[in-house]
């Protein structure tokens, strides 16, 4: 015995193609917006900083005292500029590495026009697909054997 479709049920692939197909195009919408929004932060941060990372207009120093005592007494230490950087180009480097997987996965496998137009910096490529390391203080899980 065969199973045969009916007349009727030949359309209902197409729907649930249709629904699938918008919730692609959907996700990547959002994590297209979720890439700006973290490239657009990272070149806050490097306008700000104007290159300096020893320097962050939050803990200038004035004309009788040190770039470490403005920094103490702004409750910052001058290593976390640098430290906020690097979560900035971590998170989007993240964003990317989302954003390019969502994009092979509705077809499109060239990355260079995203690189092109969304102006992705090389440092946040190169970070692209990176995961964090594991807390120090926390135990690491043992592979099963």
């Amino acid at each position: 015995m065969t199973l045969r479709p009916t007349p009727g049920s030949a359309r209902q692939p197409v729907a649930l193609d249709y629904e699938i197909a918008q919730e692609q195009a959907s996700a990547l919408g959002r994590l297209g917006r979720a890439l700006e929004t973290a490239l657009q932060a990272l070149a806050e941060f490097d306008r700000g900083s104007e290159g300096d990372l020893d320097r962050m207009p939050a803990y200038e120093p004035g004309p009788d005292r040190s770039a470490h005592e403005a920094a103490q007494d702004a409750g910052l230490s001058p290593a976390e500029p640098r430290k906020t950087r690097a979560n900035l180009v971590a998170a989007a480097s993240h964003a990317l590495w989302c954003f390019m997987v969502q994009r092979e996965s509705c077809g499109l496998r060239d990355p260079r026009p995203v690189i092109r137009d969304y102006r992705v910096p090389a440092e946040v490529q190169n970070r692209m697909g990176i995961m964090a390391v594991p807390h120090p203080g926390r135990p690491r899980r043992r592979p099963a054997t």
